[in-house]
């Protein structure tokens, strides 16, 4: 689990295909700090796991579903990612719980200036947009933010400072594709909701089955 606060910005150094498994390698320093071989960290947003590193290097291999459903396929050498180890017990929580399973993809539609801050407009699908409420959570390329606008084709979210020098986020052009991770708990709810609608409109109870000879 992950919450969000990206630690650092790290570079792809390599990236090859054997038998559709895709192997990168990524250059970064603060979030090799306590690492060791199995541990994740997210890469714009995505959960990937550590197969080696060194003091400044890690691999970590990606199926082919993953460089499918997220824009690590637009990756190469020479990319800049978002990275964020995995949340530790005791540690600070200063986002919102973050997965590193990408709903889906967006695509940045427009930047827009407001003194220091700087507004982002995403459009992405019906299906990911209905998780996405008006100040709710919602992480981009891995970066918890809070949306301040949504309707039914795009939302947007306005970038501080801070965010903006330390995450990738603004380095990007309008056109390209960030990942896209929506709050888990709304998915929870709606997945509740739609189990108590299920049984309450189920017409199975013990007198249909005794009544059909079933018991």
């Amino acid at each position: 689990m992950f919450t969000g606060l990206i630690e650092e910005i790290g570079k792809v150094v390599d990236i090859f295909e054997r038998n559709k498994i895709w192997s990168i390698t990524f250059e970064c320093e603060k979030v090799l700090e306590d690492v060791d071989v199995g541990d994740s960290i997210a890469v714009n947003g995505v959960c990937l796991t550590v197969e080696e590193y060194n003091k400044n290097l890690f691999k970590a291999n990606v199926m082919a579903e993953t460089m499918r459903k997220s824009n690590l396929k637009y990756l190469k050498k020479g990319s800049s990612v978002n990275l964020e180890r995995a949340l530790k017990i005791g540690d600070r929580f200063g986002g919102h719980i973050v997965s590193g399973h990408i709903d889906g993809i967006g695509i940045i539609e427009e930047y827009e200036d407001e003194g220091d801050a700087i507004w982002v407009s995403i459009s992405t699908s019906k299906d990911i947009l209905k998780y996405i409420v008006y100040k709710g959570s919602v992480a981009v390329d891995g970066v918890s933010l809070t949306v301040s606008y949504v309707d039914e084709k795009i939302f947007k979210v306005s970038i501080i400072p801070h965010t903006n020098e330390n995450t990738t986020l603004i380095k990007k052009n309008t056109k390209d594709v960030v990942n896209i991770e929506c709050d888990l708990i709304g998915k929870y709810v709606e997945k509740l909701l739609l189990h108590e609608k299920v049984k309450k409109e189920s017409s199975i109870d013990m007198n249909f089955l005794i009544q059909n000879g079933f018991i």
